[in-house]
């Protein structure tokens, strides 16, 4: 009955979305405030991770709110002031790797950090500040992850403020 009220007219074919085999849903954004953090995962499709759906675990000896999936996705969220400033200085004061910083503003900092003796060690690295209202938290890869730019680019674009209610 709803139907007819809007009108006799079918919809053009070209108006009705059609999914084809290689469109998948988007999965829902995983909302982490059940661990205290009033952020949203949007996990990524799993043909990135492996197949595997995200890990998300608390470790109370760091404060360290870890989520991971496959190989190529692992990030770590603490309540902390962001200090990207502090940050590129310690990168630049580093003794054993070289860090160049590809892309860098007052709230995100990407680096690539290389071993000098070994060209085959060069890792991409990224930190994040998240503001949600009064709190602030940091988003950065995990420390034993070996990432590339599009790893990065998606483990930032996946961790987003939650509304609040």
């Amino acid at each position: 009955m709803l139907l007819t009220a809007c009108g006799d007219a079918p919809p053009a074919a070209d108006a009705i979305p059609t999914m084809d085999s290689t469109t998948t849903p988007a999965a829902a954004a995983i909302d982490l405030s059940s661990h205290d953090v009033p952020l949203l995962l949007t996990p990524l499709d799993k043909q990135l991770t492996g197949g595997q759906d995200p890990t998300i675990v608390w470790k109370d000896e760091t404060g360290t709110l870890e989520v991971r999936a496959g190989d190529h996705f692992g990030l770590m969220i603490r309540e902390e002031p962001g200090d990207i400033a502090r940050l590129k200085a310690a990168l630049e004061r580093d003794p054993l790797k070289s860090n160049a910083v590809l892309r860098e503003t007052p709230e995100l900092l990407i680096y690539r950090s290389e071993f000098p003796d070994d060209p085959s060690l060069v890792f991409m690295h990224y930190c994040q500040v998240v503001h949600v209202g009064e709190r602030t938290f940091v988003v950065q890869d995990v420390d034993d992850g070996t990432f590339n730019q599009q790893d990065i680019e998606r483990m930032m674009a996946a961790i987003s403020p939650k509304s609040p209610a």
